[in-house]
């Protein structure tokens, strides 16, 4: 079986209390886990060493979101970089579902809420209704099958990072940087996760403000030009993943949900540290360990359809970008 390293990274600002269950539920199989620290006050640094002394901290910088995944990104040495946010909303025992998307032959995953599968308790009426006005304009300049577009959890393969929008430094970044990855040709892909309530602490979002961030990135990357040596050849991005091609980093996966008994270390690492989180905070779910993405023997084999649903019953992966010719 081939193994791929893989990267998260994680950018924070004063999430000291929010860390110790983050980092607990990370598949323990993982290449590194980065830090990007925003000039926490709270002993956030401190924290996450304690919890987790292999971690690396990276000093941001700059300000901003996007600034601190710019830094996370050029600090990655896995295969495959995954971001996810520090505050507990995004479960880190979804990143196999994730690795397995691009496993299966996307260059390029990004999670969704909006998809049979998936769900969140966090969304405000007035944040749901603007994901969707720019789910719907972004569906409209750009020819894309987005279901969500504001949501913070993805996953792309290291050699495309810079495809992505790493000169956006604030709350745009993740927005504009799934536009971007179809217009740069590369295969998209949702895959459905489910979002929680931030454990503790304050949200850094300002609903208006980054809003209007929001709706002025979008605009302005439909006038935008890709440089020519970064325009796709006219491939087509639309790509499931049971139509992935037999390449070196992309063979038919198979997926298999692991035995309860094999989570008891978890568990049980769990357990000992702080109070188990309230019932809205993680679905009690059995997650994955990355060495569950095994390949079946052979070079020759025909790609199949990846059943890819460790999280969440009936989440798949879902083709959702067509490259604008």
């Amino acid at each position: 079986m081939r193994t791929v390293a893989v990267s998260v990274v994680i950018p924070a600002l004063d999430e000291a209390q929010n860390l110790p269950r983050v980092l607990a539920r990370i598949p323990a199989d993982v290449h590194e886990v980065i830090l990007v620290d925003g000039a926490s006050v709270d002993g956030t640094i401190d924290v996450a060493r304690q919890v987790m002394p292999t971690i690396r901290i990276v000093l941001q910088d700059g300000r901003g979101k996007g600034n601190a995944l710019r830094n996370g990104f050029a600090a990655a040495t896995g295969d495959i970089i995954v971001h996810l946010d520090a505050d507990g909303s995004t479960d880190p025992a979804e990143i196999p579902a994730f690795v397995g998307a691009l496993l299966a032959g996307a260059d390029y995953a990004k999670g969704t809420r909006f998809i049979q599968g998936a769900k969140t308790t966090d969304i405000t009426l007035l944040r749901r209704l603007g994901n969707w006005g720019f789910v719907k304009l972004a569906n409209l300049l750009f020819g894309t099958h987005f279901s969500d577009i504001t949501y913070g959890y993805n996953a792309v393969w290291r050699q495309h990072r810079d495809k992505l929008a790493p000169e956006i430094d604030g709350w745009a970044h993740e927005i504009v940087g799934n536009i971007r990855a179809v217009r740069h040709g590369l295969r998209v892909v949702e895959v459905a996760s489910s979002e929680s309530p931030r454990l503790a602490g304050e949200a850094k979002l300002r609903t208006f403000p980054a809003g209007w961030t929001i709706l002025k990135a979008i605009v302005a990357e439909r006038f935008r030009r890709l440089p020519v040596s970064q325009r796709p050849a006219g491939q087509d991005a639309f790509i499931l993943a049971a139509e992935a091609p037999s390449t070196s980093l992309t063979q038919p996966i198979q997926l298999r949900l692991m035995e309860e008994a094999d989570w008891d270390h978890r568990i049980a690492a769990e357990e000992a540290g702080a109070a188990a989180p309230e019932e809205s905070a993680f679905p009690a779910l059995r997650p994955l360990m990355l060495a569950d993405l095994a390949r079946p023997g052979g070079d020759n084999v025909e790609p199949v359809a990846i059943p890819i649903q460790p999280m969440v019953e009936d989440s798949a992966p879902r083709a959702v970008a067509r490259a604008p010719h």
